[in-house]
């Protein structure tokens, strides 16, 4: 059974309602005791990659309702109005939705979003909160966990069809996220990444949904047939190397997503499309794998190029 319900109201200064939406999937026989997923998406405006991961799960669940066997709570889109002007942070407000939490019910209109997002989460069993990149950078799909909630994390996150998970010691999961926000209230939680901000992968979202699958039925909430899943590699902060422009102007990369390199070999250049120049030739500062390349081709001194996964975590 599908059900659509509005989980907040909020009252707009134009004059208009604020709606945030719940999808709610159940199983043909309710009984008591029934386990429960919450997928989030849509906390930064533009990123849309969550959309057609929901989309496919609501509908290959809805071909075989009878292999539901828990609750599906699916959040589509907390971030409604910058979404519609296709903005990360939340207009009017000029705030990062994904810094709010766990937000105040007395609090302004971000706050009180937040607050009874992680108010309505509250008792599931576990929760996927789905991100895209920004416009500027593509991911392919990764579990971003802080190492403190590993052991209790871990292992869901293996199941979610990704190539890789990052421990991240940094501030790559910060402390006001959701993700953060729920494992310190007790409920696992567990941040995807993928993708470039404003698009759709199909190919990315269709390997996510996989993975959504396998960690349910892991969960007891489908008893249906599953694909086979990857086995990711498990990184942390010592083993990512970051890549920087030294030089302002157009970066035109020689290297694809998730492709090996060795310490030396040509990762791009930074032209000078005015004066026909290469005004920086990037080298790879090791050995390993591409999972974080730059999108968007305009970059400044300082800009992420990409980020490369050390052999050494790749041979682990």
């Amino acid at each position: 059974m599908v059900g659509m319900e509005s989980l907040l109201s909020i009252e707009l200064p134009v004059g208009e309602t604020l709606h945030i939406k719940k999808t709610r999937l159940k199983p043909v026989n309710i009984h008591t005791g029934l386990k429960r997923i919450s997928i989030i998406t849509g906390i930064h405006g533009d990123e849309l990659e969550g959309q057609y991961i929901v989309y496919e799960l609501i509908r290959r669940i809805r071909e075989q309702p009878e292999m539901l066997q828990g609750i599906v709570d699916i959040y589509p889109c907390i971030n409604p109005l910058g979404m519609e002007l296709t903005t990360r942070r939340v207009p009017t407000f000029d705030i990062d939705m994904n810094c709010s939490f766990p937000g105040n019910e007395e609090g302004d209109m971000v706050e009180q979003i937040a607050a009874g997002i992680v108010e309505d989460i509250m008792g599931t069993d576990i929760c996927v909160d789905i991100h895209a990149s920004n416009i500027f950078i593509r991911e392919i799909p990764q579990v971003r966990l802080r190492a403190e909630d590993k052991e209790k994390t871990l292992e869901y996150a293996k199941l979610l069809n990704t190539e890789f998970i990052w421990i991240c010691e940094s501030q790559t999961v910060l402390e006001s996220s959701l993700c953060h926000t729920m494992n310190r209230l007790g409920v696992p939680t567990l941040a995807v990444e993928m993708g470039v901000g404003m698009r759709i992968t199909r190919q990315y979202g269709e390997q996510l949904v996989d993975g959504l699958f396998a960690l349910m039925k892991e969960a007891g909430i489908w008893t249906g047939e599953v694909s086979k899943i990857k086995s990711p590699v498990i990184s942390s902060d010592g083993e990512v190397k970051m890549v920087h422009a030294e030089k302002s102007g157009i970066f035109i990369p020689d290297i694809s997503h998730w492709e090996g390199l060795e310490a030396g070999d040509v990762v791009g250049d930074i032209i000078d499309p005015a004066q026909g120049m290469v005004l920086e030739h990037i080298l790879a500062p090791c050995s390993g794998i591409v999972f974080s390349l730059r999108e968007y081709p305009v970059v400044y001194e300082g800009s992420l190029i990409a980020r490369i996964l050390s052999q050494n975590a790749v041979s682990a």
